[in-house]
């Protein structure tokens, strides 16, 4: 399952969602394929009844079933999956990119490890997590990481 999109918060009365879409856009999200919310830790399939952009990366969703206020409300903050997985287009190999934690130099990464679920950095003796909600910015031509590590990490 690919994480698409996160549902922001309910828009009217009818069931109606905002959603945040996140590393695709609005107009590839297929309506004729179901797409996928968690319950339990079970994903439950819903279909698209209809999607119209938002901006750039937000769009309002009806999904069968959810036709009330209070069915909206009841997955607001949960994610959205299709089925499949991404295509490695680019992977980057941040082996000797300088490691930044919020701005102060941490050091030289000097290889990675690809933990299932989450890729980890070695940075002298340490491993440090690349989680994407750490990430503060990438500079490819620089060559620099910075991250936001929970303190004591380090």
């Amino acid at each position: 399952m690919i994480q698409i999109a996160k549902i922001l918060k309910s828009n009217g009365t009818d069931g109606g969602l905002l959603i945040g879409v996140r590393d695709i856009e609005v107009g590839q999200i297929d309506p004729q394929e179901p797409v996928f919310i968690e319950f339990d830790g079970l994903p439950v399939p819903f279909f698209i009844q209809d999607i119209r952009q938002r901006g750039t990366s937000k769009a309002i969703i009806h999904l069968n079933d959810i036709d009330s206020l209070e069915d909206a409300e009841e997955v607001v903050g949960r994610a959205i999956y299709v089925e499949g997985e991404w295509e490695d287009e680019q992977e980057l190999d941040f082996t000797g990119w300088t490691l930044l934690n919020r701005g102060e130099r941490v050091g030289t990464v000097t290889g990675m490890e690809p933990i299932p679920g989450n890729l980890c950095l070695y940075v002298g003796e340490a491993m440090v997590p690349l989680h994407e909600d750490l990430i503060l910015s990438v500079d490819p031509d620089a060559r620099v990481l910075d991250l936001d590590l929970p303190d004591g990490l380090l």
